[in-house]
């Protein structure tokens, strides 16, 4: 299987493009389930936020493994998604306490154009098997991805103890914001995630350097 990059801008000059997706792309020839998201969708998020246009960075573990849910962004849908995806509904109502409004549908599109990258930890997955395709090499470009972010002030919301891993080990400088939570998860909202509220936090730290806030709520009104 061949994968999409000639749209992925500045983020090709990561090693990872040479150096191990050459074999993650011939284990995924060799596999016989569906693959999830599409293969040109596997690289949406960095094609939607460039490495200069990051602000925020929200880590996932890998993409939904229901077909017609996972587009290639973190927790984000395709919009006549319904219900929810379980995760994205505890994201939601965390949203709502938080900022008193919350988008309508699943598609998180229009918050990846306003800076805020939408990582998954690994983005393939078999359908119907969760975390399948999680030693297929992917954690390789997170790390890489997190490295070359962290020479500069980000804010990154780390849901989940995957997460926290992944950003202890790349994620360098004092600057940042740096939220840690319990994940979304159905499993473990109620151990922190909720009540933390992530989205004011990250609009507050924004606005006090001098940056335009995320609108999380309103795509309509998104840049």
């Amino acid at each position: 299987m061949t994968l999409e990059t000639s749209h992925i801008g500045a983020w090709s000059a990561l090693p990872f493009f040479a150096d191990t997706l050459p074999g993650i792309e011939a284990a995924l020839a060799r596999e016989e389930r569906q693959v999830l998201p599409a293969p040109g969708q596997v690289f949406a998020a960095l094609e939607l936020t460039q490495p200069e246009d990051v602000r925020v960075v929200i880590l996932g573990q890998d993409p939904y493994p229901t077909p017609g849910h996972a587009h290639g962004l973190a927790f984000s849908a395709e919009a006549d998604v319904r219900p929810l995806p379980r995760s994205l509904g505890n994201i939601y109502k965390e949203m709502r306490e938080d900022l008193g409004d919350a988008p309508e549908t699943a598609d998180l599109r229009f918050w990846a154009r306003q800076g805020v990258l939408l990582l998954n930890s690994v983005l393939t997955v078999p359908a119907g098997a969760a975390g399948g395709h999680a030693k297929l090499g992917w954690q390789a470009l997170t790390a890489q991805i997190l490295a070359r972010l962290s020479e500069t002030p980000h804010a990154f919301l780390l849901w989940g103890k995957p997460a926290q891993a992944a950003a202890a080990k790349s994620v360098t400088g004092t600057d940042h914001l740096r939220i840690e939570t319990a994940h979304p998860s159905p499993l473990s909202a109620r151990r922190g995630f909720f009540g933390s509220k992530p989205f004011s936090r990250t609009n507050d730290w924004l606005r006090a350097r001098g940056q335009t806030p995320i609108n999380w709520t309103r795509p309509e009104a998104a840049p």
